[in-house]
């Protein structure tokens, strides 16, 4: 395939140029940040450093680092560093306690993440005579508004199908002649199989390349999507909290996601020390924005472990790549592109009245992932409900739901039916094979 770019000056940039950019931007929004955003001010001053002692990228590793409990504790606008007027429009990602996390952007932020994602799409192949079909979710999720806008900056004909109603996904897809799909991995493998069941072969679409994130995916269910669909599955990552999809893409080496870097600095950092690690070392991912205007995260620990790495890319881009996360440091899962933590589930079986004794059991099944609740009951209750336990595991199920935004089964088993531990509870157990060893 031709390489081309969306914006060939950044996407190809020498790297003494580029880290020239990174010093500029980087010595702009740290004085931005400190004069608008009095919480990271503070933080500013207990680590003893000043917008004044920071001359460039050289100097990043002295500032203090900032985390989703950060987020969570300044919710809705303790991190808004500019005045809500300025601002158009906002997204949203869950949070453990059901605060979430609201990140706002201003018509640049919008513009700066376009931008990002039509790199993405470019580097899949897209153009203006391609068809692109987003099945991420809208609304508050930002997979379907960064992967549509990006399309549109290509000048792709974009279906902003949304995700689900897959009997009408497919009917767009074959009368419209889509060409590129955009979603998460499990509903294009999904997809493949519903359009083998509808009588169709891979070689019966129009569909070149995909553009799939928002959950954890291995190589082999890579190759298992390009089989069932005849397409080049590639990779694109985002954070809610970082602007979304487009922070990093696929391009069509396929080995690791190219950082869009004159937007985010990546660090890699030991995840217990926070000390900086030397590239091609592993460790928790890092980013810092240095182009947004409303909500401007100043090395915002990710929870990702990942690798950086400098080596020359075949398709001509400069951008450092960053290898497939490895997993998370802390305990969250990712269930069908929603963020899930135990401690959401656990908050929602006390408030219930529930025993704290139950175990989490997640698993893929015909690519779609599942989500099985385990509750134990106390003796007299459970001898008691018999005849209600269907309404029961109903109610509760409803009440998880509404909590997580995603449907569980819930089972209420009989007293110490669960394994106990010594050590820390084994809470949940997740049977996917989302990384790869």
């Amino acid at each position: 395939m031709e390489q081309r770019y969306y914006q060939p000056e950044i996407e190809t940039m020498k790297l003494e140029d580029m880290q020239a950019l990174q010093s500029k931007r980087l010595v702009a929004q740290v004085k931005h940040v400190y004069e608008n955003m009095p919480y990271y001010r503070e933080k500013m001053e207990q680590a003893g450093v000043k917008p004044e002692d920071i001359h460039g990228i050289e100097d990043l590793h002295k500032l203090p680092f900032l985390s989703k409990d950060d987020l969570r504790d300044q919710y809705p606008y303790g991190l808004l560093a500019t005045d809500l007027k300025n601002c158009v429009r906002i997204q949203s990602t869950s949070g453990t306690t059901g605060r979430r996390v609201v990140a706002f952007y201003t018509q640049h932020d919008v513009d700066l993440w376009e931008d990002c994602c039509a790199r993405a799409v470019v580097a899949a192949g897209g153009t203006n005579e391609d068809v692109c079909q987003v099945c991420y979710g809208y609304g508050l999720f930002t997979g379907g508004p960064g992967l549509n806008g990006g399309s549109h900056k290509v000048g792709c004909l974009t279906l902003p199908m949304s995700s689900g109603n897959t009997e009408r996904q497919i009917q767009f897809m074959m009368d419209l002649q889509s060409t590129i799909l955009c979603c998460t991995p499990s509903y294009a493998a999904y997809l493949g199989e519903s359009l083998k069941e509808h009588g169709y072969k891979p070689e019966d679409n129009h569909l070149k390349a995909g553009i799939f994130g928002a959950e954890p995916w291995t190589e082999e269910m890579r190759h298992n999507i390009e089989e069932s669909l005849g397409i080049k599955a590639y990779d694109i990552y985002g954070l809610t909290e970082t602007s979304g999809p487009g922070v990093a893409f696929e391009c069509c080496e396929q080995s690791g996601m190219h950082i869009n870097e004159d937007n985010f600095i990546p660090e890699i950092i030991d995840p217990e020390t926070g000390e900086t690690l030397p590239e091609g070392e592993k460790g928790e991912l890092v980013f810092t924005s240095i182009t947004k205007e409303a909500f401007p995260l100043l090395r915002y620990r990710t929870r990702d472990i990942c690798v950086l790495s400098r080596k020359k890319c075949s398709c001509g881009r400069t951008l450092i790549k960053m290898a497939k996360p490895m997993g998370r440091s802390d305990d969250m899962l990712i269930i069908r592109g929603v963020n899930v933590f135990p401690s959401q589930i656990e908050t929602v079986l006390l408030n219930c009245g529930y025993t704290p004794h139950y175990q989490i059991l997640v698993d893929r099944i015909n690519n779609t992932d599942t989500l099985d609740v385990n509750v134990e009951l106390e003796p007299e209750a459970f001898a008691a409900a018999k005849e209600q336990l269907p309404e029961k595991e109903r109610a509760l199920a409803t009440a998880i739901k509404t909590m997580l935004g995603i449907s569980p089964k819930v089972h209420l088993v009989e007293p110490k039916s669960i394994i106990r531990s010594e050590g820390k509870a084994v809470r949940v157990i997740d049977k996917r094979k989302l990384h790869d060893a």
